[in-house]
């Protein structure tokens, strides 16, 4: 039922309430219902033939329309029925119309390039309406995908608006090119990549928060072989296809939105008060030999090689940073929407205003959006169109995690340190800034400009060929600035420094495309093949400037140094060629075969072309008589199988070839140097995947269910390998290594209750994948420091410590396992993998229920088993060597004090351990934590005005919400947040990496209220 009411609302938006009246006219009521059951059906959609006048049925399934004279030809429409064409020639009495159910799975869908029929599918796909989007208040599509589709893995990198967000479908396949998936946006490729080039402390933008949601119509996720190999290298990591809303033959709607709330933190981290912290000073002191009498934090009159005492430990204040920088954030979004049309032309306009706060001072995102969508037939057989979009896009930034960060300034100072000196100034440190100077002198600052823009031209040209040609431009340009006064301490040793950064690219695509579609008897046939050309340009032009006149200087053509480089422009190209064919017997049985050929302008002229095919086949079984005949509660049951490979080519630009470069100068003459080893040899990285699959759906199709087995193997990694120094370079790009990823997904939908004024439905989604580097010749290490490892035979983003065993509860020390050397010494070769970022099931449960004009609906989303290295306790939890420089946590009170304590925090000391371990300071599995949890990632809650209060004011439609996001969150996980991650050196390639935690803004629980009106 609830899925129905969607409808009514989808409904509402395509055909208007009221017709065009004329003095002769004649009103027909009526009301529509199912033919099987006798059930009325809401919202369906009722329309005088050739005259573009209509209505729906409302929530009693009953209509109202006006036609100009009589006879006059209804057509009633309506999802999962058949339409049915009704003449009225005299009208005495209502109408009483019913409507034959349909499985839909006899449409002819369209689904990327392809065009079959429903039934006739062989691959795993998931699609996500936009019913299930909108009630998830976030800013970026990519966020409100989280926990709604099966092999979908959706992670943010932090709480802060407009940034990264981490996408995995059915796992990770490469190691340096890219994992992210393929986004198409009607039917345009789009660069989800940031553009970012200076550095913000471990967090990176979004680029796919250009994108508007609102305009989003569905959302589907291409994740098998025989779906994503038609893509050829564009699909290699699966596809997502977005499809965004287009007008219709219907009197012009207008669809306004408003919705303003706040957000404030859930959680923050526990650190250790003043006096606590300067009492595990004096304890490390002690128990590294030193003199108890010279420990640090004594009285202040006892002085001590003429020092005096900082203080005894009861005497220090504790001075809270973090709640200084974080506040309670507020956050709106504005859209208006004009849709309508007529017989020939059909539009579609929006535009938007969101602006959000980050929870954390000093980070906020603001995007103004603008969509035209344009379909106009020229003639019965040709058809032309366009889709446009443009976002500017403002960012205020400002560095997390890193020394200079703000939240390294709040969670990393001491809390003993004061904030303010005795005479009323602010405290400073070589090592943080103060909290109040960062605010006051914070400038970093953002704009972004995003096109996407596609003209099309599609002719018939005979019955049943078609073609199609397109062209389409993701353009993308985005401008950084920020300063560091002499007042903070990046800028205080140079006298101010500010960098400009501008980066743009420029992705241009030529499709042309010719369809076959032909049904006779029981055969069903669909073929297509196609050409792509892809060219795409890169450049960034970056410009610092140090040493400025004063802090009310901040232009750079105000430093007395600047300094420039400029990439100019990077070009690169893909030439594709495809085709598929799909035959289709009887409405079981179905076969497919896909060919794709790609030739990359990134590797060398004898290696270019990959060839990426793809097989797969259905059997709808349940249409068997055997099944049919037997179990009567099977309304749908089609077993799936295909195999097919895919290739990635997402690595530097000309990357084979060997290179030189300008700027090694000898005095003053210019000079050039070899700057990239060539490797002619380079070849496609590939991918083969296997699918296995089950769908089916009982009793009368309340209830279905999915289940998808996948087999992918990659071949022929694209890595950056070590190469000797004796040829002057430090690493080339090679095809070496082998990687494994399996696992299941299992989709479940259910109508639980469907009555006239009471609904329920449930969709349950799971999904597992285990990750394996099958060969590698070397292992390696991930990011900057050696914690994250890669090796044959573990999953890729394994953790590589010294795994503590318990600690001695006689002597305090730690106790490491050895079992490695069994030597009795701890070296670099006890060091093992100790667990890995990849979560053992991950899965989301969603329920839309309605009563009468009032809908809930809530999601809940998990992960099970993934571990996060927390390294703010390892920077935290010290042996006090670090001083008064570091803040310590709070978990540092558990540690060992005297023999028989029992804790996993060891004895406070610098001093190395017998076995030559030391008990802080140490990559230890101590730090690994387990960061499973369970998240009420939404909650909304609406009300539909009635329908009769509408009628006086002349609307269709008018809904009230509230909407919740992150309401709960279930974990043991230590830190603010458990979902976590790090985003490495976007220059180097090393992009987004899981598991780690350092000073990561947690994310909001955000609360909005909104209304929706449409006229």
């Amino acid at each position: 039922m609830i899925k129905r009411v969607h409808l009514f609302l989808l409904a509402v938006i395509l055909f208007p309430l009221h017709g065009f009246a004329q003095s002769e006219n004649v009103t027909i009521e009526g009301k529509v219902a199912d033919r099987q059951t006798g059930e009325l059906l809401i919202g369906v959609g009722v329309s005088v033939s050739g005259a573009g006048t209509g209505t729906i049925t409302d929530v009693d399934g009953r209509f109202s329309l006006t036609v100009s004279s009589l006879p006059a030809g209804l057509k009633f429409s309506y999802v999962g029925y058949h339409t049915e064409e009704v003449d009225v020639y005299e009208y005495a009495e209502p109408l009483t119309v019913r409507l034959r159910t349909s499985t839909l799975l006899d449409e002819v869908v369209v689904i990327g390039y392809t065009q079959t029929k429903r039934n006739a599918t062989a691959s795993a796909i998931s699609q996500v309406d936009r019913q299930q989007l909108t009630p998830v208040a976030a800013g970026s599509l990519t966020e409100k995908l989280q926990g709604q589709a099966g092999g979908l893995l959706v992670s943010s990198t932090s709480g802060a608006p407009g940034s990264a967000v981490l996408v995995r479908l059915r796992g990770t396949t490469s190691i340096n090119a890219s994992n992210d998936p393929l986004y198409v946006v009607d039917g345009v490729f789009i660069n989800n990549k940031t553009l970012q080039g200076i550095a913000s402390g471990g967090q990176t933008t979004n680029a796919l928060a250009d994108l508007n949601p609102a305009d989003i119509e569905k959302v589907e996720i291409l994740k098998d072989a025989n779906a994503t190999a038609i893509y050829g290298s564009r699909g290699s990591n699966g596809v997502i296809l977005i499809t965004t809303k287009r007008g219709s033959a219907r009197k012009t709607t207008v669809n306004f939105n408003a919705e303003a709330g706040f957000g404030h933190y859930d959680k923050l981290w526990k650190l250790a008060t003043g006096p606590e912290h300067a009492l595990v000073i004096n304890e490390a002191w002690v128990n590294d030999g030193e003199p108890y009498e010279t420990r640090p934090f004594r009285p202040k009159n006892e002085v001590v090689n003429n020092e005096p005492g900082l203080g005894a430990p009861e005497e220090q204040g504790t001075y809270d940073r973090l709640h200084v920088l974080f506040r309670t954030a507020l956050q709106q979004t504005y859209n208006l929407s004009v849709s309508g049309g007529d017989d020939k032309t059909r539009f579609y306009l929006s535009g938007e205003y969101t602006s959000q706060e980050a929870i954390i001072k000093l980070q906020d995102f603001r995007r103004y959006g603008f969509r035209i969508n344009l379909d106009h037939d020229l003639t019965p057989k040709v058809k032309i169109g366009t889709s446009a979009s443009y976002a500017v896009t403002l960012r205020s930034l400002c560095r997390a995690g890193d020394t200079g960060g703000i939240l390294n300034t709040g969670l990393h100072t001491p809390t003993l340190t004061p904030i303010f000196t005795e005479d009323g100034a602010y405290n400073r440190s070589e090592r943080f800034n103060n909290p109040y100077v960062l605010i006051e002198n914070n400038n970093h600052h953002t704009q972004g400009g995003h096109l996407i823009g596609n003209v099309y031209l599609a002719w018939e040209i005979i019955k049943n060929l078609s073609f199609k040609s397109s062209w389409s431009l993701d353009n993308s340009d985005y401008k950084e600035n920020v300063y560091y006064n002499a007042n903070l301490n990046e800028g205080k040793s140079t006298d101010g420094s500010a960098t400009e950064s501008f980066t743009s690219n420029q992705l241009w695509t030529a499709e042309q495309l010719l369809s076959y579609l032909a049904s006779r008897g029981k055969h069903f046939i669909s073929l297509f093949a196609g050409n792509t050309l892809q060219h795409n340009v890169f450049g960034r032009s970056r410009l610092t400037g140090t040493n400025f006149p004063s802090i009310a200087f901040s232009s750079i053509s105000s430093a007395a140094v600047t300094t420039g480089t400029n990439t100019g422009k990077i070009p690169s190209g893909l030439i594709s060629w495809f085709g598929r064919a799909n035959y289709s017997y009887d409405d079981k049985y179905s076969v497919d075969v896909n060919f794709r050929a790609d030739a990359s302008s990134r590797f060398g002229e004898s290696n270019r072309w990959g060839y990426f095919p793809s097989f797969g086949a259905s059997w709808r079984i349940g249409q068997e008589k055997f099944i049919k005949n037997n179990l009567p509660a099977v309304s749908e049951l089609k077993l799936i199988a295909s195999i097919g490979w895919t290739g990635n080519q997402d690595i530097a630009d000309f990357a084979a070839l060997g290179l030189w470069a300008g700027g090694n100068n000898y005095l003053d003459k210019a000079g050039t140097a070899p700057y990239q080893l060539a490797n002619p040899g380079l070849k496609w990285e590939t991918t083969r995947q296997i699918n296995l699959g089950v769908e089916s759906s009982f009793l009368n199709n309340r209830l279905n269910f999915k289940f998808n087995y996948y087999n992918k193997y990659t071949t022929d990694l694209l890595l950056n390998v070590p190469v000797p120094a004796k040829t002057g370079f430090g690493s080339t790009f090679g095809n070496i290594g082998e990687m494994s990823n399996k696992g299941f997904e299992i989709e479940i939908g259910s109508e639980n209750i469907k009555t006239g004024k009471l609904g329920w439905n449930t969709s349950l989604n799971l999904f597992r994948n285990v990750n394996r580097i099958e060969k590698l010749p070397s292992s390696f290490t991930q990011y900057n420091r050696d914690w994250v490892r890669l090796e044959e035979g573990y999953p890729m983003y394994s953790f590589w410590l010294y795994k503590q065993l318990y600690v001695d509860p006689q002597t305090g020390n730690a106790v490491y396992d050895d079992s490695r050397t069994g030597d009795g010494k701890i070296t670099t070769d006890d060091r093992r993998i100790v667990g890995d970022i990849w979560p053992k099931l991950t899965g989301g449960l969603y329920n839309s229920l309605r009563y009468k004009q009032v809908e809930l609906s809530f999601l809940f989303n998990f992960s099970y088993g993934n571990e996060v290295f927390n390294m703010n306790r390892y920077f935290q939890e010290h042996a006090g060597n670090r001083g008064t420089q570091w803040s310590l946590q709070a978990s540092m009170m558990r540690r060992w004090q005297n023999p028989g304590d029992r804790t996993d925090i060891p004895r406070i000391t610098n001093v190395q351990n017998p076995d030559g371990s030391f008990n802080h300071n140490y990559e230890s599995s101590r730090f690994l934590e387990d960061a499973s949890y369970i998240r009420l990632r939404n909650v909304s809650l609406s009300w539909h005005l009635p329908k009769n209060i509408l009628a006086k004011a002349g609307l269709n439609q008018l809904r009230v919400y509230v909407n919740a996001t992150n309401l709960l969150t279930f974990t043991e996980y230590s830190g603010a947040d458990p979902e976590v991650n790090v985003a490495g050196d976007y220059n180097s390639g090393v992009g987004t990496v899981q598991g780690l935690d350092f000073s990561t803004p947690p994310h909001p629980r955000t609360i909005v209220f909104g209304f929706n009106v449409t006229y």
